[in-house]
């Protein structure tokens, strides 16, 4: 399948009649279900209840997908991952088969960096809204353009002094009475200052509250807003990416990113088992003046409880001041990164799926040394505005493969979710642009436990059950010092393949990063890293921790091992290197 990419405005005559008819329906009347294409061998890949198929509706969106939307006559508009040739595709099925024939790109504006925290895109009152790391813009939609010509306008831009940081990316999403809202994410993992260092403590207050990690209201009829020009609506959120307001209740639902490294930043009060699997990622009811802790708290969804954080206090156990902040509704097992949110109001769909909340987790990369986890579409029944029940695995084989060892071995995974004017559910896929198409064609009146049965057995599958603290450890049986080290402190980030995740940590296989400069690879580990690198033609903006608690000997072992695995072939370092780098350069972050 190749969709074409030229303008679509002289093709309008040509589609298909059953979609014109639809069309003029919906406007009179609400195009409830038209007839459906059929779904694809095998439901393209992905394990879905009973009764329901999926059709890929593109293999492959160059700049990749984050989130997506549909317009009322069915086409699609998709956010890139990267711009380049445009920051957004539209795509058209132009012949009724379900099938994308026409894509193109669109809205190219000022680079802002070579970023891939794209992310955000909406149709709204007659404009396409869509963000990239710092800035909300919007165009207006034009009728029976695929493409739309006018003047794209800036929205919102985030004018913060801090610049680009942790947890920068601004989705957004709008309530029934003209508001929109943004998070403004955390400017580091935990306020602590230096960042991600091991054993310091937080900064108590936690100055970046006043203008960070929280969700900030505007009024959606303005352009040209900056940060001062709304209002801050809720507070202790570290990062959001997965976010819709609920017309059922009338209020805004987010799942937040909860923190990083607790084992790697206190390996003396949690084990690696702990850090795989905490803090949770809170599914939460955002109400205006909510706070949910961050950086002070976080969530423990094995224990039910929201406890104090180490860099303040915190053992694992201990609530104190938490006993203050908001709860969540839900509380999933940690790092499964909740990327997506859709509140489904369709008619397709069985009568359980209405006004319920599907979650796209994009999936784990810092789990080791456990299996990587997540990389599936999860749903939540609603009842009278409220989560009822327990959540269930709607959408799972995306990753292909379990265990996922690596972040890389994971083929695809879900980010973006939004649904058709039929009611049809749309996912797409961050790694290649993949987009499917998930349709039900049973019969809604007995649709029930038993058409649920195998997806309720998925969750017994790696990347989605707890893992067993002792048989489930992949690094159980290594040997060798340099390997134990670099599974502790290096794998959960840089992966155990060396091949780090896209977007968020660089590789270490290939690199002169690694192969290169002694003393520049031992300073790096030695004193961490912050702000912007490209490494193999990909920039990243992330922080490096500091490992200065490593001795001189443990610090020649890691960084010997990473020089000479991975396909690299360098030199081994020795711990007077080491000791020769740390007397020069003690305390200079690069």
């Amino acid at each position: 399948m190749n969709p074409t990419t030229r303008n679509s405005e002289s093709l309008i005559p040509g589609l298909p009649h059953l979609l014109v008819s639809c069309i003029l329906v919906f406007v009179l009347f609400g195009c409830q279900n038209p007839s459906l294409p059929p779904g694809d061998p095998a439901n393209g890949g992905l394990f879905l209840p009973d009764d329901f198929e999926a059709l890929v509706v593109v293999d492959s969106v160059p700049g990749k997908v984050r989130h997506l939307t549909v317009r009322e006559n069915g086409d699609l508009f998709a956010k890139l991952k990267f711009s380049g040739n445009g920051g957004v595709a539209a795509l058209r099925d132009n012949d009724g088969d379900g099938k994308v024939d026409l894509m193109e790109n669109f809205a190219d504006y000022e680079a802002e960096g070579k970023w891939s925290l794209q992310t955000g895109i909406r149709i709204h009152n007659g404009y396409l809204y869509f963000s990239s790391e710092l800035t909300i813009y919007r165009i207006k939609l034009e009728p029976h353009k695929l493409v739309p010509t006018g003047t794209i306008e800036v929205v919102l831009q985030d004018d913060h002094p801090h610049g680009r940081h942790e947890h920068i990316a601004k989705p957004f999403t709008f309530d029934q009475a003209g508001n929109l809202y943004v998070p403004f994410g955390a400017p580091n993992n935990a306020c602590q200052e230096p960042k991600r260092t091991p054993g310091a403590p937080g900064l108590d207050p936690c100055p970046l509250l006043v203008d960070h990690a929280g969700i900030w209201k505007f009024d959606a009829s303005k352009i040209n807003l900056t940060q001062k020009d709304g209002m801050k609506y809720a507070s202790g959120i570290r990062s959001v990416v997965a976010m819709d307001w609920n017309p059922v209740d009338n209020e805004l639902y987010v799942v937040i990113h909860g923190r990083d490294d607790l084992f790697r930043l206190f390996p003396e009060r949690f084990s690696p088992w702990q850090s795989a699997l905490l803090p949770s990622e809170e599914f939460v009811r955002v109400t205006e003046g909510a706070h949910f802790g961050w950086p002070y708290c976080y969530y423990d969804q094995m224990t039910g409880k929201k406890v104090l954080a180490p860099e303040y206090g915190g053992d694992g156990d201990s609530i104190g001041r938490c006993a203050d902040y908001d709860l969540p509704e839900i509380g999933f097992p940690g790092h499964w990164a909740p990327n997506g949110l859709f509140f489904y109001q369709g008619n397709q769909f069985p009568d359980r799926y209405k006004n319920g909340a599907f979650i796209a987790f994009h999936g784990s990369t810092n789990r080791a040394p456990y299996p990587q986890s997540g990389y599936f579409l999860c749903f939540v029944p609603f009842e009278a505005g409220l989560p009822a029940g327990t959540w269930e695995v709607f959408a799972d084989g995306f990753a292909q493969v379990d265990p996922i060892v690596n972040v890389s071995d994971a083929v695809y995974r879900p980010m973006g979710i939004t649904m058709g004017p039929d009611g049809s559910l749309y996912i797409s896929d961050s790694n290649h642009g993949k987009i499917w198409r998930i349709m039900f064609k049973g019969d809604k009146k007995i649709f029930g436990a038993d058409q649920l049965a195998a997806m309720e057995a998925r969750k017994e599958l790696s990347h989605i059950r707890t893992p067993h603290e002792i048989e489930d450890n992949i690094q159980k049986d290594l040997v060798g010092k340099g390997e134990e080290l670099y599974y502790l402190y290096c794998g959960a980030c840089h992966q155990q393949n060396g091949k780090g995740a896209s977007g968020r940590f660089p590789p270490l296989a290939g690199t002169d990063w690694v192969t290169g400069d002694k003393k520049r690879l031992i300073k790096v580990v030695l004193n961490g890293m912050e702000g912007s690198i490209e490494v193999n033609g990909e920039t990243f903006n992330n922080v490096m921790p500091q490992h200065s608690f490593l001795n001189d000997q443990d610090m020649a072992e890691v960084l010997t091992y990473i020089r000479q695995n991975f396909g690299n072939d360098a030199t081994e370092i020795s711990a007077e290197e080491v000791s020769q780098v740390r007397a020069e350069f003690a305390g200079e972050v690069m």
